[in-house]
């Protein structure tokens, strides 16, 4: 899968292209990339840059939104489209060519403050989104609290990625292909059991947790059992 997710090759607008070109820059070097840089990645001037998107930051607020669409889609097709597994499956055959992606998404991490705050407050609502969809079409169970448990699930996932990418960095920092491929081969059974069978034979630690919490803020969701 390139970058442009649905588009590919030819098909991509010169617009897309520069997006995609900046995306892979700034998996490679960071946010610091300059646009000439970008330019040049995409064979042309650092003018057109400026044409298509006006200024280095419209440029990756582009470059977040292109990302959190591929995320948001390919989290969509696993969880609440029919085929469900066998998406998950196919997915997981071309997990290599998330690679541009998951690079990007670890700058934005490694940027910190402000930058990483904005990223991770995305995917947690986009994460809410595609979770209610799964409830709505009955393959997730519902939450007492939808945000607080997207959220848990966003951050520990990433927190996961990052953790593992501290560990394992690869020879070349710029090749998250081979981390990438090794991590999901450790991370895609233990996960799937316990999203599938859970973890505790019995609900003994949660009724005795909500004994002595309130009701979750109003619209965050409802009890169940």
């Amino acid at each position: 899968m390139s970058t442009s997710g649905a588009e590919s090759g030819t098909d991509l607008s010169g617009r897309a292209r520069l997006r995609d070109a900046a995306i892979a820059r700034f998996a490679r070097e960071g946010f610091g990339a300059s646009l000439r840089s970008i330019a040049a990645d995409a064979g042309v001037s650092a003018a057109l840059v400026i044409h298509h998107f006006g200024s280095k930051e419209r440029l990756r607020a582009e470059c977040d939104e292109h990302v959190f669409a591929v995320i948001r889609t390919s989290k969509s097709e696993v969880i609440a489209a029919p085929g469900g597994p066998g998406v998950l499956l196919a997915q997981l055959a071309k997990v290599e060519e998330y690679a541009p992606l998951v690079a990007y998404v670890v700058r934005s991490l490694q940027a910190g403050g402000d930058t990483a705050r904005r990223f991770v407050e995305h995917v947690v609502a986009d994460a809410v989104r595609y979770i209610a969809e799964g409830v709505e079409a009955g393959v997730i169970k519902p939450s007492r609290d939808e945000e607080a448990r997207a959220r848990y699930l966003a951050e520990a996932s990433l927190g996961a990625l990052m953790l593992e990418l501290a560990m394992n960095r690869p020879e070349d920092p710029q090749d998250l292909s081979a981390l990438l491929s090794t991590y999901l081969d450790k991370l895609a059974l233990p996960a799937l059991e316990l999203f599938t069978q859970g973890f505790l034979t019995d609900r003994a630690m949660l009724d005795t947790y909500l004994l002595y919490v309130g009701d979750p803020p109003e619209g965050a969701g409802g009890r169940t059992g």
